[in-house]
């Protein structure tokens, strides 16, 4: 149940602020932020059992993030290509977002259910295998789970209101981002209506930040992205208990 909480063209300092939790089981194994050697131009997390990764950047200023799309009754496809991949191929490529997201929208039955955010230093696109069209993301304050981009989930609606707070700062400060990400309480509202209850456990909509023995969050990821055309990219893991273990910093 991961969470990515975005600001895109809506504060003064920063064309994008971005604050992500990747949720996992424990037992997958992962690699740290950092450049890869095969792409050297690509600073991500890596997914070590099928080679791809849910959010990263570029030095070229692009950026990406994926999330899967929650529907334990569906069947899986016949033809599995690893979702990860898609935030690979849009990191190492050149085409504008838009236009990349409408291909990957063309691909989507190719893939089990996800979102994908795509973007660079002028523009951000949306696009998911169950939504109708790959879109241009809007100026504003915005919150992806693992439903459709902007979904009333409570954990959703309260961490874009919890950023909206922070953006009203002069300066956003990556440790307030990362103190967002790790609020282990309970957010408050209910579980609109219109979405299945089974797709979604209330008690893991309601939770920011998760702790269990087999899966929870593994990761938190803090990305601004200045109007000067800087880049700060970092991410903190932790481990099954919840404790942080690690950060990492970069700036591009």
């Amino acid at each position: 149940m991961c969470l990515v909480l975005f600001a895109w063209q809506s504060h003064p300092r920063y064309s994008l602020v971005l604050a992500a939790n990747r949720d996992e089981f424990h037992e997958r194994p992962t690699a740290d932020a950092d450049y890869w050697d095969d792409h050297p131009a690509i600073l991500a997390g890596r997914d070590l059992q099928a080679g791809g990764t849910w959010l990263g950047v570029s030095r070229g200023g692009r950026f990406a993030a994926l999330t899967n799309y929650r529907e334990p009754t569906e069947p899986r496809p016949t033809t599995i290509l690893s979702r990860g991949h898609l935030v690979t191929d849009f990191l190492a490529g050149f085409s504008e977002p838009i236009a990349h997201a409408g291909k990957v929208h063309v691909a989507g039955p190719q893939y089990e259910g996800f979102n994908l955010l795509l973007g660079n230093r002028d523009s951000l696109a949306y696009v998911s295998n169950r939504g109708a069209r790959a879109i241009a993301v809007e100026p504003g304050v915005h919150g992806l789970s693992n439903h459709l981009l902007d979904t009333r989930w409570p954990k959703v609606e309260a961490g874009r209101r919890s950023l909206e707070a922070l953006l009203e700062r002069d300066e956003v400060e990556a440790e307030a981002l990362f103190d967002l990400l790790s609020d282990r309480a309970l957010t408050p509202g209910d579980i609109p209506q219109d979405i299945d209850q089974h797709l979604a456990p209330e008690r893991m909509m309601k939770h920011y930040f998760i702790v269990s023995d087999v899966y929870g969050t593994r990761s938190s990821t803090v990305l601004l992205a200045g109007r000067d055309g800087s880049l700060f990219f970092s991410e903190r893991q932790y481990d099954a208990g919840g404790r942080a273990i690690g950060t990492r910093r970069f700036l591009i």
